[in-house]
């Protein structure tokens, strides 16, 4: 339950926050917030400053939709921020993307973990990870993100899911990614009904099984929305009370826009646990 960030232990034995920095003009939540590497810059000292473990920043988005973006483009997007953060901090990195070059780049920029949402199933992702030798982060997605919401189907979501993560954890194994160096998230929102999704954080317990930690990004997701009818920016304690949720059922990371709020929620969930 410990992650070696380029020699920095992050102990995931308690739970820790992964702020999220899209440095994109088309996310669901805060596109075009932070594409300018000063903007980004300062959001990234204030997630610091309300607690943060780690920054992971996305240079394309993977909401329902949204359009693909080149190499080129997604590189000139996060390694001037990248480069920035490194400047001025050690704080872990991870790099969201899908892209073997971006992965490349980012991580000689100073990245420290690979967080992709296809779980490394696109051409020569799984051989440079394993050949750049960090932490990796395997989603589970049914589909693709510009189709994932077309009428989602499972014949049992979670067997399904730890099934396929399973699987990946092999094929990380086979390619020598060790596996203290996994971390797994379900997917909440990606390919998944609203109902889906509710299971899916109920029953969040259940990949235990699978031996790993386990990352919860419900951060302003549709699924609050469609719960409370609020609007992206009206989702904070919708958020919270999900991040909440999965916390109590073994949720080790929680990915999230609102750190000092998260964090709130972790030092509460803490203090319980310590209870007599």
């Amino acid at each position: 339950m410990h992650l070696n960030l380029a020699g920095r232990q992050l102990d995931l034995t308690q739970p820790c926050v992964m702020g999220i920095l899209n440095v994109t003009p088309d996310s669901f939540s805060d596109g075009g917030k932070f594409i300018a590497p000063d903007a980004a810059l300062v959001q990234v000292r204030q997630m610091i400053a309300d607690g943060a473990a780690i920054i992971d920043i996305g240079g394309e988005s993977t909401r329902p939709g949204a359009e693909s973006v080149n190499e080129t483009e997604e590189l000139v997007r996060v390694i001037p921020v990248i480069e920035a953060i490194r400047q001025e901090s050690d704080i872990p990195i991870s790099i969201d993307t899908s892209k073997p070059q971006v992965m490349r780049s980012a991580v000689r920029a100073g990245a420290n973990l690979i967080n992709d949402v296809y779980a490394l199933r696109a051409e020569g992702t799984l051989a440079t990870a394993a050949e750049l030798d960090v932490p990796v982060c395997l989603m589970h997605m049914q589909g693709e993100p510009r189709t994932m919401q077309q009428s989602p189907i499972y014949d049992d979501l979670i067997n399904d899911i730890k099934e396929f993560l399973a699987a990946r954890i092999d094929a990380c194994l086979d390619a020598g990614i060790k596996r203290e160096q996994i971390l797994l998230d379900p997917g909440f929102g990606f390919g998944k009904t609203p109902e889906h999704n509710l299971s899916l954080i109920k029953h969040l317990d259940q990949f235990s099984d699978l031996g790993l930690p386990i990352l919860a990004g419900v951060s302003r997701k549709s699924t609050i929305g469609y719960i409370l009818n609020k609007e992206v920016d009206d989702r904070l304690y919708g958020s919270i009370a999900l991040s909440a949720i999965a916390l109590c059922n073994g949720a080790s990371v929680i990915r999230t826009h609102d750190v000092a709020a998260t964090m709130d929620a972790i030092k509460i969930y803490q203090a319980l646990k310590l209870a007599p």
